[in-house]
């Protein structure tokens, strides 16, 4: 018998706002969080925007000597898991903590920090290196320092799944809970790689818009003028649940978590196939996992990154696996508003979904002013919508050609 697994808790460190109510709010109105990047010189850069965190403030969840030793993607983790444990409400115990787990995403680890040192050891040599080094930039960090912050003893994993992280932490917390090896899972996906190396590799792949004179309309994803995605960073965290544990304490339910499918392209290091077949097969697993039907899925948070190849494969995988009810779906990219937030997209879009099912509002997608002729489904353009959602998916595609699709739906006792 698979156990019921529900939200109790969420968390948020994103480019709209740190905190949930900061960064929910302004999704719902449509606020774009890219600007011209200040992080570092972009004088010799083709691409001169992101979506940085602008509000951050590591002192209000560090102290001064413990922030200087964390790179900046474990400080969002940390922070956003700190965010969602405490609004779960849960006190983790010498008893039950073995039950408690934490299980997270991220892509590609403390890129800045390497490049900090790498300098340092060229210029001063090796000994100026700090022994910190090293556990400030291994992507399993954020897990790590999570688990010793709550005190959980549970599992801790983190996954590197490329694109496809954080929405594949958040199912492996379910199937975690869902087959009885944990009681509670803390998961999601974190990430910060806005530098100058960062930059310069996804530049020299094409993958990035370049619409530099104006930011907040670089990333539009099903738009016809879309010309690449716009790199971000952040957290999103959440704290899964059993149901009977959680209503036994009388836990706040955001929803329910009830399907999770996974799977490869096996086609090619970073473009999907014509056809978004892995997608297809992704979405289908998560759909027969949640004991769902096609028609009864209401909404999709999309993995719409803004790049001409993958808005159109998603779109055509859409079409294949739901037929004509695809056209009677509500589907959003919240990525026209966050930009691309790489491993932890997927953890921050599971939290907006989440967000989505409990509020009954689809999010818009922003800057969608001329349809393309080859996306042509109900994107949700540039308004919120309130709407009945009875069940929700969120699609997150990687490179490397691995996909994670989770599904929600509106919690009932």
């Amino acid at each position: 018998m698979k156990r019921r697994v529900v939200v109790t808790g969420v968390g948020l460190v994103t480019p709209l706002g740190t905190g949930v109510e900061k960064s929910w709010n302004n999704i719902c109105s449509g606020v774009s969080g890219i600007d011209h990047i200040t992080r570092f010189d972009t004088s010799d850069y083709g691409v001169k925007i992101a979506a940085e965190v602008k509000d951050f403030q590591t002192e209000d969840f560090f102290d001064k000597k413990a922030g200087k030793k964390l790179d900046l993607f474990v400080q969002y983790g940390v922070a956003a898991a700190r965010m969602a444990f405490d609004d779960s409400g849960f006190q983790v115990t010498e008893e039950n903590c073995g039950r408690v787990g934490v299980i997270t995403g991220c892509g590609m680890g403390g890129l800045p920090t390497i490049e900090k040192y790498h300098k340092v050891a060229l210029d001063r040599g090796p000994k100026k290196v700090t022994p910190f080094f090293i556990p400030m930039v291994i992507p399993n960090m954020p897990s790590g320092h999570i688990s010793m912050d709550i005190g959980s003893k549970g599992p801790n994993l983190s996954l590197s799944t490329a694109c496809a992280a954080g929405t594949h932490a958040v199912g492996e917390a379910y199937r975690h809970i869902q087959y009885g090896m944990c009681d509670m899972v803390v998961s999601g996906g974190a990430e910060a790689v806005i530098c100058g190396l960062g930059v310069a590799g996804f530049s020299s792949m094409k993958a990035l818009s370049s619409r530099n004179d104006d930011p907040q309309a670089a990333s539009r994803p099903f738009d016809k003028d879309r010309d690449g995605f716009v790199m971000s960073e952040g957290a999103g965290m959440m704290v899964l649940e059993e149901y009977e544990h959680a209503v036994a304490r009388g836990a706040k339910i955001y929803a329910e978590v009830c399907g999770y499918g996974l799977s490869s392209d096996a086609y090619h290091i970073a473009a999907p196939p014509e056809d978004g077949e892995g997608g297809v097969r992704a979405m289908r697993s998560a759909l027969e996992d949640a004991g769902l039907a096609p028609e009864n899925i209401d909404y999709v948070n999309a993995h719409g990154t803004s790049t001409p190849l993958n808005d159109k494969c998603e779109t055509g995988a859409l079409k294949t696996v739901f037929g004509d009810h695809a056209y009677k779906l509500a589907v959003s990219s919240t990525k026209s508003m966050t930009g691309h937030m790489l491993g932890a997209a997927g953890g921050i879009e599971s939290v907006f979904l989440a967000l989505s099912v409990h509020g009954q509002i689809a999010p818009p997608t922003i800057n969608h002013n001329e349809p393309s002729p080859e996306c042509d489904l109900d994107y949700v353009p540039n308004v919120a919508r309130k709407m009945d959602i009875r069940a929700a998916i969120s699609n997150s595609f990687g490179f490397g050609g691995t996909n994670a699709v989770v599904v929600m739906k509106k919690y009932e006792s």
